[in-house]
C-alpha cells in the first residue's frame, strides 16, 4: 500500500509536470545563466520538478556540477589557499603536502588527525605540528587538520562533521582530488575520533585507520561499506585501549561474519609497543589506499550516533525526525528496495539514480514483506540541484526520490 508521503509526493511531481511543457533543460541553463545572487531558488521553479528523460537528466546533471564547480571556484578559493575554513565561531586549520604525482582519477586524499586533547593549546599546537610528519601516502594530498578545539573530545564535537565535509568538498574542486578515494586517520585523541567519524561520515570515505585511540560510545554498525584498520599497541593499557581495540576486533568480526559483503577490516595489536607504535602503524597507509568508495552500495547499514546526519549514502531521514541511536538497514536488488530493520524511525526517504536501477521503470519499496511503495519515480532537476548543494560530491548526485512511511 502506497504512504501518503509517496501519494503526496508523486502528485506534486505530476503537477509540476502539468504545469511545465518547455525543455527543462533548456530552463536550466538558463537560469544557470543568472547571476547566482539573482537566482530564485531552484526548487520553487516549475521546470524543476518536470519529469526528466535518462538524457535529460544526465544533461542537467553535467550543467548543475558545472555550476557547483565555477561557483566554488568563485567563493572558496581563498579557504583553500589560506588552509583555513570557519563556519559559525569554529574554524579549521590545516596543513598539507603532495606526495607523488596525480592519478588519473584525482589525488587520494587523507585527513590525518592528532592527538592531545583536554590540553592546553601549546600541547594540541605540538601534537599538530608532529602528524605532519608522520606519514606519506603515495599519490595523495595528505593533510593534517589543526582541530577547532582543545577540549578532550576535540576530533569528535558536532562541528567536525559540517567542517570536513566543507574540507572535502574543496578539495575535489580546488585540489582535484578524487572523491571515491578519501581516507580518514588518526593518532591517540585522533584515533578517538576516528572510531566517532569513521561510523557515522563513512559515505564520504573509502577507508579509516584507528591508531591507538578509544571509541568511547561509538558503535561500527556504520562501517558497512568501507575499510576499517585498527593499530593499537598491545602493551597500550591507558584506557584499555588495548582491551577495546581486542573487542572491536572480535565486533568487526562477528559483523562480517553474520554479512560477509561487508565490514572489511584489519586489527593489529603490535607486541611490545606502548601508546607510540614507533611507526609500526603506518602499515595501514597502503592497506586504505586498496580501497576505493562505492557510493552506492547494495547494502546500507545506518546508525546515529550522539552526532546525528540526516543523510547516508542514498537513504534520508526528515530533517525534524532524526534523534540519536535510530538504525535502518536497507538493502537493493533489481528494481526493489528492501527495508530490512528500521528502529526509532517512522519515515525514510530513498534517493534513485539511473546508477543504481531504471528510473523508467517501477520501482518498489517493501517492508515485512508488504509494499509501502510501487510506482515510477521521476527524475527531475530539483532532486538532482538538492542532493548535489547538500553534499557538494559528484558520486552521490540523485535524479529522483521517493518518502514513505514505514510499518513498527
Amino acid at each position: 500500500m502506497k504512504s501518503l508521503l509517496t501519494l503526496l509526493a508523486l502528485a506534486s511531481f505530476c503537477a509540476g509536470a502539468a504545469a511545465e511543457t518547455t525543455d527543462p533543460v533548456a530552463q536550466l541553463r538558463g537560469y544557470l545563466a543568472t547571476a547566482a545572487a539573482d537566482r530564485p531558488p531552484l526548487a520553487d521553479l516549475p521546470f524543476a520538478r518536470v519529469a526528466l528523460s535518462r538524457q535529460q537528466a544526465a544533461d542537467a546533471r553535467k550543467l548543475l556540477w558545472a555550476d557547483h564547480e565555477a561557483t566554488v571556484r568563485a567563493t572558496r578559493v581563498k579557504e583553500w589557499e589560506d588552509q583555513s575554513i570557519t563556519l559559525g565561531d569554529k574554524t579549521l586549520n590545516w596543513k598539507q603536502k603532495l606526495f607523488g604525482t596525480k592519478p588519473k582519477g584525482g589525488w587520494n586524499l587523507f585527513i590525518s588527525m592528532h592527538g592531545g586533547g583536554g590540553a592546553p593549546k601549546s600541547v594540541n599546537d605540538q601534537q599538530w605540528e608532529n602528524q605532519i610528519k608522520l606519514y606519506q601516502p603515495a599519490n595523495s594530498i595528505y593533510v593534517a587538520p589543526r582541530a577547532p578545539t582543545d577540549n578532550w573530545n576535540l576530533w569528535h564535537e558536532p562541528h567536525v562533521d559540517a567542517l570536513f565535509d566543507r574540507l572535502v568538498e574543496d578539495a575535489i574542486v580546488l585540489g582535484e582530488a578524487n572523491p571515491d578515494r578519501v581516507y580518514l586517520m588518526g593518532y591517540s585523541a585522533g584515533g578517538d575520533g576516528v572510531y566517532q567519524l569513521a561510523p557515522r561520515m563513512a559515505d564520504r570515505f573509502a577507508a579509516a585507520s584507528m591508531m591507538a585511540g578509544h571509541p568511547n560510545d561509538a558503535s561500527p554498525l556504520g562501517l558497512r561499506n568501507i575499510g576499517f584498520a585498527i593499530h593499537v599497541g598491545a602493551n597500550d593499557n591507558g584506557y584499555h585501549r588495548n582491551e577495546v581495540a581486542a573487542e572491536w576486533k572480535q565486533k568487526l568480526d562477528d559483523l562480517q561474519k553474520a554479512d560477509p559483503g561487508g565490514y572489511r577490516h584489519e586489527v593489529q595489536l603490535h607486541p611490545g609497543r606502548g601508546h607510540w607504535m614507533n611507526l609500526e602503524d603506518k602499515a595501514a597507509v597502503p592497506w586504505m589506499a586498496g580501497f576505493t568508495r562505492n557510493p552506492l552500495p547494495d547494502k546500507v547499514v545506518w546508525n546515529e550516533g550522539s552526532v546525528t546526519h540526516d543523510r547516508f549514502y542514498w537513504l534520508e531521514i526528515p530533517k525534524d525526525r532524526v534523534t540519536p541511536g535510530q538504525l535502518v538497514v536497507v538493502s537493493r536488488s533489481g528494481q526493489e528496495i528492501r527495508v530490512e530493520k528500521a528502529e526509532g524511525i517512522d519515515a525514510l526517504t530513498v534517493l534513485l539514480d539511473d546508477a543504481m536501477l531504471d528510473l523508467d521503470k517501477p520501482v518498489s519499496v517493501v517492508m515485512n514483506g508488504k509494499s509501502l511503495c510501487k510506482a515510477v519515480v521521476p527524475r527531475t532537476v530539483r532532486n538532482l540541484g538538492e542532493t548535489l548543494a547538500a553534499r557538494g560530491d559528484p558520486s552521490l548526485v540523485f535524479a529522483g526520490a521517493v518518502t514513505v512511511a514505514l510499518d513498527r
